[in-house]
């Protein structure tokens, strides 16, 4: 029988408690005798995780939250601190969450207990510097994208590319006419998906310029579906509103959540810069990027970035797979001149859905099996 093996493992949100369960499961697939102790949320608890407090303690955004609650975010820290040096793990595990969990990680790796850390910062993005913190911090990077495998080797930090959980859920081929018959939508009339981001600010940037090319769209294609899913019921009333005081008569349909099921029903994708347009990749989907922040923020993190374009389907491509527009480019007469060489231009579709293959199948690792693996390994070389 194999020895027992006690894991530390901390995720500070839902995308992390997605990524952290499945790779329990997997860990424990290939070394049954193992526990877990640390923080997070109900599909890792569903996995074994003795959660030492809420993973919603953890889940704060923005610049201000974080702020008001530091006091508290502190003292979680340190008493994980204090109880994973009195009672080593095997290894300790942190799930993205860089702020919070790479000074933890640092601190355990001084006391010589194993490091991991599961999603990488955007380092190789702006703020490359950072690198040398995490060289302090981790015994090993787990990468969901090959170019950051790539910076980290290139930085002597003991990296594995895992691949990316979506790209293993996703199926390499998108039932379309299923989707639209699943949202009640006509499977044979033209569909445009809009998501302007889930966040207030975000949102409220990028609606009126969105909306208003959904109008010349409509006028373009009298039949066209136009689909928009909201994130969260504020989200859905900050839409709602919108539309009442400025489009009353645009035939749009919202959705409560469902933005994958929406996104496999389009034809084409205007679509905030985000993750969600890694789920329009693995979908196969025609798609337009924009991004807008507020003018200071901008000019001060456009200074710092290291990288030709924002959008993730570019930086996997390594080249202008899709259209990107940013800030004061993000005007409605030019977002539907772009979608209407999306929605019409066979060929540049054909290409696409060519590249979209490639790389899903790059990303299409068995992402929790290999980070299992990885982690493993680093606990038998020991």
């Amino acid at each position: 029988m194999a020895e027992p093996i006690r894991i530390g493992i901390v995720a500070g949100e839902s995308s992390g408690d997605m990524l952290g369960s499945g790779l329990m499961a997997a860990i424990r697939e290939q070394h049954p005798e193992v526990s877990f102790t640390g923080i997070g949320g109900a599909q890792m608890t569903a996995q074994g995780l003795d959660s030492m407090v809420p993973m919603e303690r953890l889940s704060v955004m923005g610049l201000i939250e974080p702020l008001k609650r530091l006091p508290e975010l502190l003292r979680i820290r340190k008493n994980l601190l204090r109880h994973f040096l009195a009672d080593p793990p095997d290894v300790f595990i942190g799930i993205d969450s860089p702020d919070f969990n790479l000074g933890l990680e640092r601190r355990l790796r001084q006391a010589g207990i194993l490091t991991v850390h599961y999603v990488s910062p955007s380092v190789w993005a702006w703020r490359q510097k950072r690198v040398h913190k995490i060289e302090r911090a981790v015994d090993l990077m787990l990468t969901l994208f090959p170019f950051e495998a790539q910076f980290y080797a290139q930085h002597q930090v003991q990296v594995a590319f895992v691949g990316h959980p979506l790209a293993d859920l996703i199926p390499l081929d998108t039932e379309v006419e299923q989707a639209r018959r699943n949202l009640a939508l006509a499977v044979d009339k033209p569909v445009l998906a809009l998501l302007p981001g889930s966040r207030s600010g975000e949102l409220a940037r990028l609606l009126p310029e969105f909306i208003a090319c959904a109008r010349l769209c409509q006028q373009r294609w009298p039949d066209l579906q136009l689909l928009l899913p909201c994130a969260n019921a504020e989200r859905r009333q900050q839409v709602e509103t919108y539309l009442e005081q400025h489009e009353p008569s645009l035939g749009i349909q919202l959705f409560d959540g469902k933005a994958r099921e929406v996104m496999a029903a389009a034809d084409a994708i205007l679509i905030a810069s985000g993750t969600a347009t890694l789920e329009a990749l693995l979908l196969k989907k025609p798609m337009l990027v924009c991004y807008r922040m507020n003018w200071l923020s901008y000019r001060l993190i456009s200074g710092m970035l290291k990288v030709p374009y924002f959008s993730l389907p570019n930086l996997l491509a390594g080249k202008r797979l899709v259209n990107e527009r940013v800030q004061d480019a993000v005007q409605a007469q030019s977002l539907y001149e772009d979608i209407v060489e999306l929605m019409e231009d066979s060929e540049r579709q054909q290409s696409l859905n060519q590249e979209y293959y490639a790389i899903h199948r790059q990303l299409k690792q068995g992402a929790s099996s290999r980070a299992a693996q990885a982690v493993l390994a680093l606990i038998k070389g020991k």
